[in-house]
């Protein structure tokens, strides 16, 4: 077998990212993303394709956030841990995959190999998530009307909000975040996000009981793929009373009334309360996800 030949893309040579087949439907999932000609790399054996990586980023980062399509053609493995390991750019892996996909053997090994390749080049499992889409067909959830929602300029609102919420939470990234630095990290980084998303600051809500105790806050969003729910967190000492479907309830209504004309949401798949409010809302699962940590993480 020839050695594998590992090199990058730029705008004359692009296509030969799309060599490679696609079992898992990553093209028709990135329909809406963009992705630089310079941040794509294959690994060529023979002059085939045998793992290709596309990175990703916003129109105005310089370097990627994430590398959110990674294939590797069966029993290519070490080629694309080959792929992973020469990047320039060590950052989280996200592997999106068919909802349902343990169920689908063709799908499974599909998957697998992808985790493997990945096992090789040092990245570890982090979270499981389970990604929706919610779309004018399912309906408008109701809105419960039990909460006051406002525009809240103040970011230390905010911040002082994600500290709390995230003394005790279920999210693996935020758990991450506090073994890193505490939940002040936390905070930080979740602030860091919304900032970073195109829509306007002013979107950002608070919400508040009948009582005037501050329950919770939602973060209606645009990423640059479309409309997403970008937070959803209730204070501790407000929690089960179900507030978190009235915060996802307004933050969808919200969007709508911005022209959203779908809303994408994502949670982790330990995060069974928050699941069972996106079912309830009418959020369908349409794909699911896998994030790696690199090995210098």
């Amino acid at each position: 077998m020839t050695d594998v030949v590992i090199r990058a893309l730029d705008p004359s040579d692009a296509g030969l990212f799309d060599t490679l087949p696609d079992p898992l439907g990553a093209r028709e999932g990135h329909r809406l993303t963009r992705h630089r000609p310079d941040w794509k790399r294959v690994a060529l054996r023979d002059g085939r394709v045998v793992a290709r990586g596309a990175w990703w980023g916003g129109p105005d980062d310089t370097e990627p956030v994430n590398l959110n399509w990674f294939d590797v053609a069966e029993g290519e493995e070490e080629a694309g841990a080959a792929l992973l390991r020469s990047a320039p750019w060590q950052v989280e892996l996200e592997l999106n995959l068919p909802a349902g996909w343990r169920d689908d053997p063709a799908l499974r090994a599909a998957a697998e190999t992808r985790v493997t390749a990945a096992g090789k080049a040092g990245y570890d499992l982090l979270v499981e998530r389970l990604l929706y889409r919610w779309t004018p067909e399912h309906g408008l959830p109701e809105r419960p009307g039990r909460l006051e929602f406002r525009a809240e300029p103040d970011d230390a609102v905010f911040f002082d909000a994600l500290r709390r919420i995230h003394s005790v939470t279920l999210d693996a990234h935020a758990l991450k975040a506090i073994e890193q630095g505490g939940t002040g990290q936390a905070a930080q980084e979740e602030l860091d996000f919304f900032h970073w998303c195109p829509s306007p600051r002013e979107w950002w809500q608070v919400a508040y009981t009948a009582q005037g105790d501050l329950a919770g806050i939602h973060i209606p969003a645009h990423n640059p793929s479309g409309p997403c729910i970008g937070f959803i967190g209730v204070l501790p000492e407000h929690r089960g009373h179900g507030y978190a479907y009235d915060l996802l309830s307004e933050c969808t209504h919200f969007l709508v009334e911005q022209g959203a004309e779908f809303v994408a949401a994502a949670t982790d798949r330990g995060n069974v309360p928050m699941a069972a409010n996106f079912a309830k809302a009418g959020y369908p699962v349409v794909k699911e996800r896998l994030n790696f940590d690199p090995a210098s993480a």
